[in-house]
């Protein structure tokens, strides 16, 4: 049985309905959600309907979200779904933050 495994970023002009793909292995089968960046009613409501609708075991969230962001996707999806935050060092994290300003973030 493959875990089943979610990443989910948020960007500007974002769709969460179209901006999505899945990628399965024998082991993991890992869906990629990128939903508004200006709308996170929507990233919680798009985590809770992987969790309930779609079978998602774990949450993978993109360094932007707080840490308060993480306790009300957390509080929505329940108990037992570990919610996992990429976070970079600091050189990385002013490196992504140079790209994404050139790129008009």
């Amino acid at each position: 049985m493959a875990v089943k495994a979610a990443f989910v970023a948020m960007a500007p002009e974002a769709d969460a309905k179209r901006h999505r793909a899945t990628i399965k292995t024998p082991k993991l089968e890992l869906i990629s959600v990128v939903a508004d960046l200006g709308n996170f009613d929507q990233v919680v409501d798009v985590c809770r309907k992987l969790v309930q609708n779609e079978g998602v075991q774990v949450l993978i969230l993109c360094p932007g979200f707080s840490h308060q962001a993480v306790a009300e996707i957390a509080n929505a999806v329940g108990d037992g779904v570990p919610i996992n935050v990429a976070r970079g060092d600091t050189p990385s994290v002013n490196l992504t933050r140079h790209i994404f300003k050139e790129a008009g973030w």
